[in-house]
């Protein structure tokens, strides 16, 4: 990530598969809200508009994709779809795009190591871009793009079951694996009663495998069941 604009973007363009015709466009979708607020002068906006755009022609074009190529329930294809559309998949698609060294931030924003903070801004910026590539060069150019970066990835994810939520992966696992059944357990609780933080631990009989915080239960042990799976090597990356 940077703090410093470039005019230079024919690398990214051709990682992208697109070039545009209106560069500004394409800064605008790379510069988040934290980089106006030292740079009142710089003459693009935030991309914050562009992403609200691009989420919706993104579902538009997953949506239509696997209405006409597969014909299972509805309720398979909407889990199919989330785990294409999520945040933890578009920024690991970003990573494997390399534009984190095109994104435009505030100083402080840029030396965050905070791994959260960071997935949601690459995954944001997927979305502006694709609105951008939307508004640059039509609905041809941009399920061009999701049909190249992110519908392409749709054979792994259903491989590795990737649409199944962490709850549920981790549980399938270690009694695949080990024969046991994780079992969750609140270690704290914090905040008053409108606004709790739970922290929970995942634990394969007495062994704490790992902790995930939330503002509900349910929440922490999916935050958990993720933790876990990392913890144990049993999830799949797919920036990998």
């Amino acid at each position: 990530m940077t703090t410093t604009p470039t005019s230079d973007y024919a690398p990214l363009e051709e990682r992208l598969g697109y070039v545009f015709k209106d560069k500004g466009i394409l800064t605008q979708s790379l510069t988040h809200r934290s980089y106006l607020n030292e740079h009142a002068d710089f003459p693009f906006e935030h991309n914050e508009r562009l992403e609200f755009l691009g989420d919706a022609v993104l579902e538009v074009i997953v949506t239509e994709n696997l209405y006409k190529n597969y014909g299972n329930p509805e309720g398979e294809l909407t889990n199919w779809r989330a785990s294409l559309v999520n945040a933890k998949t578009l920024s690991g698609i970003a990573s494997q795009l390399k534009f984190e060294e095109y994104l435009l931030l505030s100083k402080g924003e840029a030396k965050d190591a905070n791994s959260k903070a960071r997935m949601y801004i690459l995954a944001n910026a997927i979305e502006a871009i694709i609105g951008a590539i939307y508004l640059d060069g039509g609905i041809s150019a941009a399920t061009h793009f999701v049909n190249k970066h992110i519908l392409s990835i749709l054979p792994f994810i259903l491989k590795h079951r990737l649409y199944i939520d962490p709850k549920s992966r981790f549980q399938e696992t270690a009694q695949e694996l080990l024969g046991v059944t994780p079992t969750y357990k609140v270690l704290k609780e914090a905040g008053p009663d409108h606004n709790k933080e739970f922290t929970v631990g995942v634990f394969l009989e007495k062994e704490l495998v790992a902790v995930g915080s939330g503002t509900s239960k349910q929440e922490a042990q999916i935050s958990a069941a993720q933790a876990g799976l990392e913890a144990k090597k049993w999830d799949v990356v797919i920036a990998e």
